[in-house]
């Protein structure tokens, strides 16, 4: 079992920045991918951007040039989230996946709203 859980979400105006934190815990194996996914209302959920345990990362087209997504040793990644605007808006959703098995883990959602 994996304990997942984010951190650092809020209200923002356009333009500012945000950085958002989480940590898996538990059982946790490699290889793995942790990510961190947007749910606006009434809409699915979208990877915004993530990364392995060997430090790759890809990022979503509209993350790509604003966002940075990190992760430590201890499975602590970050989502550094820069120029927000209204669209980035929604719950942010940190996944934990073992890469080549069907199992993964979600946290509890971290609330990001940007509005003037």
């Amino acid at each position: 079992q994996v304990e997942v859980v984010e951190s650092g979400g809020g209200l923002v105006q356009p333009g500012e920045s945000l950085r958002l934190s989480c940590v898996a815990s538990g059982s946790i194996f490699r290889p793995n991918i942790m990510g961190w996914y947007r749910q606006a209302p009434g809409k699915e959920r979208d990877l915004v951007a993530d990364i392995g345990d060997d430090g790759s990362a890809r990022y979503s087209e509209s993350a790509k040039d604003r966002f940075i997504i990190s992760r430590d040793k201890n499975n602590n990644i970050s989502l550094q989230m820069n120029s927000l605007t209204p669209e980035d808006s929604g719950v942010y959703y940190c996944n934990y996946a073992m890469i080549g098995r069907p199992i993964d883990y979600w946290g509890q959602g971290t609330q990001v709203t940007v509005s003037s």
